[in-house]
């Protein structure tokens, strides 16, 4: 997926970018989370700006609900 670094990235991006990494490698959320975290941030939650980052644990912690 294609970023542009001029704005933050929104909640519903992350849900798909997060559902992409589940289907293709078939892993578990807590491991497309980290592949996220490793892939698209770099180790570095600051690498999109804060705004970016809590849009991706929005995501994340949406997905986690739905496993329950």
């Amino acid at each position: 997926m294609t970023v542009n670094h001029g704005g933050s990235l929104g909640m519903n991006y992350f849900l798909s970018y997060i559902n992409l990494i589940l289907v293709s490698r078939n892993c578990s959320l807590k491991q497309a989370r980290d592949l996220t975290m490793e892939l698209f941030f770099k180790n570095n939650i600051d690498q999109y700006g804060k705004e970016t980052y809590e849009r991706f644990m929005e995501a994340y912690r949406e997905l986690e609900q739905k496993e329950v």
